[in-house]
């Protein structure tokens, strides 16, 4: 089977066009490294200079897409350069190789290569000069440290450049990747929010007004239409001024406007006579004393509105109990409510009342729990939510 080669890259592909024309124009003048009569040199004359230079511009071409051979096939023709007059060209051109390998090799090849050459570099320093004692000898080294060591720390450093510049891009953008994900899920939590407002606001006052006003359409009663139109205005009247106060809250921008639009439970007298005004036989019962954290008696307030809401749209002719309990560092809120089966309720409903309770419960880290039970006087609709006092923030 075939191997096929690497597509070399364009830029190396141009570094070994110009180091093979160099080399052509030294070895045309006649320019070599060591004089002919040096004895390390095997093979006298010009010619033998063009197969090193030919095969090292060659591994050239392998600088980017296999590092690792080239500079194994270069190695070996700068020792069979140094067998001829040597050409200046070829030398450069392997400290180019060896600064490729270990900027371009795999992780491994990057940390073993410098310790290698640095062996090396003391190597031909240290055993020259313990063999001939001559000053001289260190040039063995000094040669073979620039040639090796020198390039392959330069490519060391410049590869932890480039690996701590690409790290901190990857940090930036898990940065900014988690900085939209906490911006999704602050519009998420915001509309969430939102919708629970405007529901528990809205659906109260608009069921009042379905019911008086079906009652209205249906009985031919000039004194019981005249009594529904007033509940119709009232109903209309609060609903509106609540969207107003909401609306303004949204759009002023400036300073914690939080508390203007959060009721608190010193308004569970007026909801309480609002929902008797609507027909209901409302009992309240409350106990909560003072200091409760502004979270706890919005929820607990919004808790107690979209029950009684519920209440007049599905319960049967029964009274409502609205208990506010605190005990334990906990407030206890339930409501109960007539149940029975209905043919239809009297207003209609989307459910969204429910979610919106559980999830004010839970963000306090709360219980909430509704559903049918059975009492001493019939079946009842019950609503429970116990919230936590100290998850106010």
């Amino acid at each position: 089977m075939a191997v096929r080669l690497p597509r070399p890259h364009r830029f190396d592909v141009y570094v070994a066009a110009a180091g093979l024309l160099g080399g052509l124009l030294l070895w045309g003048i006649g320019l070599g490294v060591r004089p002919a009569d040096e004895p390390m040199v095997l093979f006298d004359g010009r010619w033998p200079l063009l197969a090193p230079l030919v095969v090292t511009a060659g591994c050239e071409l392998l600088r980017r897409a296999a590092p690792r051979t080239g500079l194994l096939i270069g190695t070996g023709a700068l020792v069979l350069d140094t067998m001829t007059q040597g050409s200046l060209v070829t030398v450069l051109m392997y400290t180019d190789l060896m600064y490729a390998a270990v900027l371009y090799g795999p992780p491994a090849s990057a940390r073993r290569i410098p310790w290698i050459t640095g062996l090396l570099t003391v190597a031909a320093t240290v055993v020259p000069f313990a063999v001939w004692r001559v000053p001289e000898a260190l040039l063995i080294g000094v040669a073979v440290g620039i040639v090796s060591f020198a390039p392959a720390s330069t490519g060391l450093i410049v590869r932890s450049h480039r690996e701590a510049a690409e790290a901190a891009r990857l940090r930036a953008e898990q940065t900014a990747l988690l900085a939209e994900m906490d911006r999704v899920q602050a519009v998420t939590a915001e509309r969430s929010r939102m919708a629970r407002e405007l529901h528990d606001m809205v659906a109260n006052h608009l069921s009042a007004i379905a019911i008086h006003s079906t009652a209205a359409l249906s009985l031919d009663d000039p004194a019981t239409t005249r009594q529904a139109l007033g509940v119709i205005r009232e109903n209309s009247v609060e609903g509106l001024a609540e969207m107003r106060r909401l609306i303004g809250i949204l759009r002023d921008t400036g300073g914690d406007t939080g508390p203007a639009a959060a009721p608190t439970l010193d308004g569970l007298g007026a909801l309480v006579d609002g929902a008797r005004a609507n027909g209901l036989d409302v009992t309240l019962e409350a106990a909560y004393g003072e200091g409760l954290p502004a979270p706890v008696e919005l929820a607990a307030y919004r808790i107690v509105q979209e029950s009684l809401t519920n209440a007049l749209k599905h319960a049967s002719d029964g009274p409502v109990r609205v208990t506010l309990a605190r005990r334990d560092h906990v407030l206890r809120v339930e409501v109960t409510s007539p149940y029975g089966d209905r043919d239809a309720p009297r207003a209609p409903g989307s459910g969204a009342g429910l979610v919106g309770m559980r999830e004010r419960a839970a963000l306090l880290h709360g219980s909430f729990e509704a559903g049918a039970e059975r009492a001493a006087d019939g079946k009842i609709w019950t609503v429970r939510a116990t919230l936590p006092l100290t998850e106010g923030d």
